[in-house]
């Protein structure tokens, strides 16, 4: 019922409402499905075991093969741990300012696209709004000049046009703002990992 209500709102007269929210809904897709590989596949790689490797092999103080295994590891986290290892020696001042680096080349790419999410599913939620103010527009509409015979069909007509094209744009809202949420978490806690291993390692290669 509720699949066919959305389906013939899309050849009722609020039709461009209904596709506007439609094409919101594959960018609103492929953003997520960008994100959700990038942050929970990518830099979905245990930070505990990748570390305890990296500790592995400074512990016997094979700073080279750490720097080898590091660098087969595509992850923010990694890069910024070739950028210590690779400086060690050099002054804290010299090492944080080429970690900082690697921060500000690395963290656009953990948050990006996240906040559009929100964008998108306002704008979806706005569509639906105008698809039922337009549908109010008709029943008035219909109230007021339709002949009497014909007033009852165009009165639900321009009901359908109001209920479908606001339920269709919160259908997409909803989720995007829900899955946002997540992504926005994820993201945090790989900015938050990357910032307290690389302290973590910059204090232990010093000692």
């Amino acid at each position: 019922m509720l699949f066919k209500f959305i389906v013939d709102g899309f050849t009722s007269p609020g039709y461009f409402a209904m596709w506007a929210i439609l094409l919101m809904a594959f960018a609103i897709i492929g953003i997520v499905i960008e994100r959700v590989w990038y942050l929970f596949f990518k830099c979905g790689t245990s930070s505990a075991s990748f570390m305890s490797g990296i500790s592995k092999y400074l512990k016997a103080g094979d700073y080279e093969k750490a720097i080898k295994y590091a660098s087969s590891v595509t992850t923010p986290l990694a890069k910024a741990i070739v950028v210590i290892l690779q400086n060690r020696g050099k002054s804290t001042k010299q090492v944080q300012k080429a970690v900082d680096e690697v921060f500000l080349s690395e963290t656009p790419k953990v948050t990006r696209n996240i906040n559009i999410l929100n964008t998108f599913a306002n704008l979806a939620t706005l569509t639906g709004l105008t698809g039922t103010i337009f549908g109010l527009m008709m029943a008035f509409d219909a109230i007021a000049n339709v002949p009497a015979a014909q007033r009852a069909q165009a009165l639900a007509t321009g009901i359908s046009v109001a209920m479908s094209t606001t339920l269709f744009g919160l259908i997409v809202a909803v989720p995007s703002i829900l899955i946002q949420g997540v992504l926005a978490g994820k993201s945090d806690k790989v900015v938050e990992e990357m910032d307290e291993k690389t302290a973590k390692l910059i204090n232990l290669v010093e000692e």
